[in-house]
């Protein structure tokens, strides 16, 4: 009876270990890939926040600015490539955000 359960015991633990290298990874390298974007989107928070407040009338640097949405527009590409909903959103959302911020600043 030992000698089955001993064999039983290492089976699910194999097949644990097996799972968790497998999901682990690509969870976090899809956290990752996610974060990446809520970083960029924050990027000008700072800049356009300080512009809409008048604590500053200093605009970004525009190549900054144009860096940044490239990127994101690459990130987009690839999210629909990938059928990555979350990304596709995520993305969607914060260029509609930025957009909003920077109607606001130039039309204030």
């Amino acid at each position: 009876m030992e000698k089955n359960l001993t064999y039983h015991i290492v089976k699910y633990y194999r097949y644990t270990t097996m799972f968790l290298k497998a999901k682990i990874s690509k969870i976090s390298a899809d956290t990752l890939a996610w974060m990446t974007n809520i970083v960029l989107h924050c990027a000008t928070i700072p800049s356009l926040l300080a512009l809409m407040t008048g604590i500053t009338d200093k605009t970004p640097p525009v190549d900054i600015i144009l860096m940044l949405w490239a990127a994101l527009g690459l990130l987009f590409f690839r999210a629909v490539l990938l059928k990555d909903l979350l990304n596709i959103i995520t993305i969607g959302v914060g260029f509609m955000l930025q957009a909003m911020a920077l109607i606001l600043i130039f039309f204030k």
